[in-house]
């Protein structure tokens, strides 16, 4: 099971062709986005018409792909910044669900040392 909130989350904005795999992607990681992909990171692709994603890991045994595709809908993909964005856990489960990560910002959270 993934556990994504203890995890870094890297996003590659532009698609990519997903005829690639494992041995595809992971190369991408390593030369393109020049991370390692060995770090246990989340990587997340998706295609041109942005109705699919794939996400890759390393859990210390192996590679690991997982694939997302919307029958109806398409992913709420980010178009502008950085070829390479880093999400939190709460970005990327918007992301999941639809919603447009670049547009939602979650509450400022408040710190307080007296009560009054």
């Amino acid at each position: 099971m993934i556990r994504w909130e203890s995890v870094a989350i890297y996003i590659h904005r532009d698609p990519v062709d997903f005829r690639q795999s494992i041995n595809g992607l992971s190369i991408r990681v390593n030369d393109m986005m020049e991370l390692d992909a060995f770090s246990g990171a989340l990587f997340v692709f998706g295609n041109r018409s942005r109705n699919k994603i794939k996400v890759l890991y390393w859990d210390k045994t192996g590679f690991c792909l997982w694939y997302k595709r919307l029958e109806k809908n398409k992913f709420k993909w980010p178009r502008k910044g950085d070829s390479v964005l880093l999400l939190t856990d709460e970005q990327f489960d918007w992301l999941l669900r639809g919603l447009d990560i670049a547009k939602l910002t979650p509450h400022t959270e408040s710190v307080f040392t007296d009560l009054f």
